[in-house]
């Protein structure tokens, strides 16, 4: 907000921060970042270090060290589904980062604007109809990338009733154990990880 205080923002900012690098640049002002420090830490915010990572990356990487796929082994594919679709693919607990596989073409459009629960709001479409899209999503992914597990996180992970049985998968699939809430603690297990190797 515009009333915030300068060292509250960055008290804020050090906390968690949940965007990636392109989407910060491109969705705030230069002057405005620069002025918080989100490129030169310290000398604004009082805030060193300033950690950034992709929400469905830290998600991601929330879920194999906390969540559904702690202990699992192989390929594992987090899938945020709200607003928009997030991704993060999981190599034996490795994170292959900044997939962005919301963004593939799907039935002549961006696979989110397609299949995201913010087009089954937008569109009126029943569960069962919008359940197909998101089928026909998630097949995509399988046939890409044969994955070992799918997890799926974001604000329809606490729905997962209403479409789970209605999926016609090959993988196994799991709503997010740690829900709408594992950005946030990615977020911070991401930067304790980050600010941990800047110290060796």
């Amino acid at each position: 907000p515009m009333g915030t205080k300068r060292a509250e923002a960055g008290a804020h900012i050090r906390l968690l921060m949940l965007v990636n690098d392109v989407s910060l640049r491109n969705l705030i002002p230069t002057e405005l970042a620069k002025g918080f420090g989100f490129f030169q830490s310290k000398p604004a915010t009082g805030c060193s270090p300033v950690t950034i990572g992709n929400d469905a990356d830290v998600a991601g990487l929330a879920e194999v060290t906390f969540g559904a796929g702690k202990g699992k082994s192989g390929l594992i594919l987090m899938i945020t589904i709200g607003t928009g679709i997030g991704t993060a693919l999981i190599w034996n607990g490795t994170l292959l980062p900044n997939t962005e596989l919301g963004h593939i073409e799907l039935k002549g459009m961006d696979a989110e604007d397609y299949a995201a629960e913010s087009a089954r709001e937008r569109e009126g479409l029943s569960w069962e109809k919008w359940t197909r899209r998101i089928n026909r999503y998630l097949t995509k992914m399988e046939d890409l990338f044969w994955p070992d597990l799918i997890i799926v996180g974001g604000g329809v992970s606490k729905k997962a009733e209403r479409f789970f049985p209605l999926l016609t998968l090959r993988t196994p699939i799991v709503p997010a154990a740690l829900l709408n809430e594992a950005g946030i603690i990615g977020a911070a297990l991401h930067a304790s990880h980050v600010q941990g190797k800047a110290a060796e």
